[in-house]
């Protein structure tokens, strides 16, 4: 009877291991919308056992070191904005062991344009976005919300990003 016991506990125990490293092995799922090419995921399914990291929002550098200090021009227009923003990202999340890849969802604040009419300039983002999303180097599409705010902490801002990324 004790050998039995410890046969079937051995056998548990080998059970366990194994589901526990199939399910940290399992693949994030990412659904496409239907008869869309637009590069975002309509929805991602987490598997059990991966890890979420939050990066805090990413604003852009200074593209122009030589315009007034805080201006639209120092940091340049929202295609600009948004490359050097991503870039950054890109670099956090290499510094964790990551990379663009591993993000599912993006969030996108916009400042108005002035050079739009105060309306953000969302051609000039997606150009930008289409660098490092749904290319043939990295296809993995996050979830993504895009939405225009009244402002930023710098006034010459256009772009912040936030991330979530799996491990």
């Amino acid at each position: 009877m004790n050998v039995l016991m410890k046969l079937c506990s051995v056998s548990l125990l080998t059970l366990m291991t194994v589901l526990a490293q199939a399910q940290s092995s399992a693949e994030v799922i990412r659904h496409k919308i239907p008869n869309s090419d637009f590069p975002i995921a309509a929805a991602i399914e987490i598997p059990p056992g991966k890890t979420l990291v939050l990066l805090s929002g990413a604003v852009p550098p200074v593209a122009d070191d030589k315009a007034e200090k805080g201006s639209l021009a120092a940091y340049g227009d929202t295609r600009t904005q948004t490359v050097g923003t991503l870039k950054a990202i890109e670099r956090s999340l290499k510094g964790l062991g990551l990379t663009m890849g591993d993000v599912v969802k993006m969030q996108v604040f916009l400042v108005g344009d002035p050079g739009k009419a105060g309306k953000m300039d969302f051609d000039g983002f997606m150009a930008g976005y289409r660098e490092f999303f749904g290319t043939a180097a990295q296809p993995k599409l996050p979830t993504r919300s895009v939405m225009q705010v009244a402002g930023l902490v710098a006034p010459g801002w256009l772009v912040e990003i936030e991330v979530m990324a799996i491990r």
